[in-house]
């Protein structure tokens, strides 16, 4: 009796308590890198409403059509690749079939930049540079020269009078590589939104971002030139990039 008493006054050992799995760390989504960048890649700081900068907004309907005949001259000059034949004779054609309107979109738009006073020709040509500058970014080649093919190929069909409302639609497409760039690097970087719906002005007010403001050039004073890092993009001797239905320009 007394054995059987001493054990019964042993305490009940704890129940065994099993904790639950710990739960599978959640996987962060790394953005990459994108394609021509890298971690020192300078891109132009966005608008308020998220769009980028580029020498092609609010623009003058003359400069439009100048402008895409600057972008379209690029894509011969530097597209390679199965598209480089169909450029150069897209380009070539677009010169022979419009070539009063590109004199006329030249002149007047070499005007609106005579009238705003000061250094004027000094400007122009700086403009003149950027704008080379920026299409021919290798960053967005493949995706620029794509979009130019497609915008050479669709221009065979455009009659003279439609040819502003033609470079009003086509510049956009002929930017947006180089916009969709700058966003894929801040997305990157995780600085970005989703691409916004950009309205590219015409013939109006508004600030483009290369320091032009309004419908045509503000009047500024003299400035020395700006030198820039890129040079023009010199004519390539293999193409037969046929300049003379313009004059020689």
């Amino acid at each position: 009796m007394v054995l059987l008493a001493g054990c019964s006054g042993q305490p009940t050992p704890p129940a065994l308590v099993i904790a639950p799995p710990r739960p599978a760390p959640v996987p962060v989504l790394v953005a990459q890198m994108p394609k021509g960048a890298s971690p020192t890649t300078i891109i132009p700081t966005p608008f308020a409403d998220g769009s980028y900068p580029t020498p092609n907004r609010v623009l003058t309907q003359a400069a439009t059509i100048w402008h895409l005949r600057v972008g379209l001259n690029v894509a011969a000059l530097a597209c390679r690749g199965p598209q480089e034949a169909a450029i150069v004779a897209g380009y070539n054609a677009l010169l022979t079939t419009h070539k009063a309107a590109l004199v006329t979109a030249e002149a007047t738009y070499a005007a609106e930049y005579r009238k705003a006073g000061g250094d004027w020709r000094d400007r122009y040509d700086d403009a003149m540079t950027r704008l080379y500058n920026f299409f021919s970014q290798s960053t967005a080649r493949d995706e620029f020269c794509a979009a130019a093919g497609a915008v050479l190929a669709e221009a065979q069909a455009v009659p003279a009078a439609d040819l502003t409302g033609f470079a009003q639609t086509r510049l956009v497409r002929l930017d947006r590589p180089f916009t969709d760039f700058y966003r894929a690097v801040d997305v990157w970087r995780g600085r970005a939104t989703a691409r916004p719906a950009v309205a590219y002005a015409q013939n109006g007010y508004g600030q483009n971002g290369y320091g032009q403001t309004g419908y045509a050039p503000r009047p500024v004073a003299a400035r020395p030139n700006v030198q820039v890092s890129v040079p023009v993009p010199a004519a390539i001797p293999r193409l037969s990039v046929d300049q003379s239905v313009l004059g020689g320009r």
